[in-house]
Formats: structure tokens, C-alpha cells, sequence
């Protein structure tokens, strides 16, 4: 019988339990959570671009948030979040963002449930194989971040 290999720490923590920001109250509460550790060593992974091989600095965290806050305000016209989800509101070691263009069920129950369209995370990501490519609105927010 063949052993199967030890899952990694990235895809554990993926797989892990999270629970949503439900509210936009919630959601502002909990960027100032993130802000306030922003140096802890986040790395910020568009899935469909090229997964960073280092954290982001601190500067880098926060301007991540101001401008992902902005675009999820945008384009996810409700009257809550529901978008945002983390393993925990007040020490958060992985976040993952679903892209408010490409929610499909992102919560409830899907035999393909759609990929987050940022995770922002302590654990350095793995590559996450996506069947659609990312667009090409997304790719370009996502390279003037780092411009």
C-alpha cells in the first residue's frame, strides 16, 4: 500500500474552518484588526498570478486593504459583506477574499466551489490551480497595487 504524502500547511489552513464577515461593520472592524498586525508577515496571493515568495511589508498590507476594501464596496452592491472569510476575527492567520464578479456559491454547498480571489496569508501559499483565468480588470488592479 502506498502512503500518501503529508498534506502541506498552506492547504491545510485553506481547508480549514472559517467563518464570514457577514456585515460591512464587521468587515471595517476586522481590516483594523489586520491593520494593527500588518507587519506580522502577511504574503497577499491573487490566485491566477504568480504565488509571492516573500511577505509583504506593512506599507504594502495596508494599501492591500484600503484598495481591496474599495473594490469590494464597488462591485458587491448588498447591503452586507458575506464575502470575506477567516479562520479568526481576532487573530487572523488566513484570509480568503472572493471576488465579488465571480461568486458562483461561495458559501453553501458546491461540488466546484469557486476559488477565492485573494488570500492573504501568515503560511506561504501554494500555487492554486484556477479553471478560469484571471481577468484581465483583475490582473491589471492587482499589478497597479505593486507598481
Amino acid at each position: 500500500m502506498q502512503a500518501t504524502a503529508p498534506e502541506q500547511p498552506f492547504q491545510a489552513a485553506f481547508r480549514g474552518n472559517f467563518t464570514s464577515l457577514l456585515s460591512w461593520s464587521q468587515l471595517d472592524a476586522f481590516w483594523d484588526t489586520v491593520r494593527q498586525q500588518a507587519s506580522r508577515g502577511w504574503y497577499l496571493y491573487a490566485v491566477g498570478e504568480p504565488v509571492p515568495t516573500q511577505p509583504s511589508s506593512a506599507a504594502q498590507v495596508a494599501d492591500f486593504i484600503r484598495e481591496i476594501d474599495r473594490l469590494l464596496h464597488a462591485e458587491h452592491r448588498e447591503d452586507y459583506c458575506g464575502i470575506v472569510y477567516t479562520d479568526s476575527k481576532t487573530d487572523p492567520q488566513f484570509i480568503k477574499i472572493f471576488d465579488p464578479n465571480n461568486l458562483g456559491v461561495s458559501c453553501g454547498y458546491s461540488d466546484n466551489p469557486p476559488l477565492p480571489g485573494w488570500i492573504m496569508s501568515l503560511i506561504p501559499p501554494q500555487e492554486l490551480q484556477d479553471r478560469r483565468p484571471l481577468p484581465g480588470n483583475r490582473r491589471r488592479w492587482w499589478q497597479k497595487l505593486w507598481a
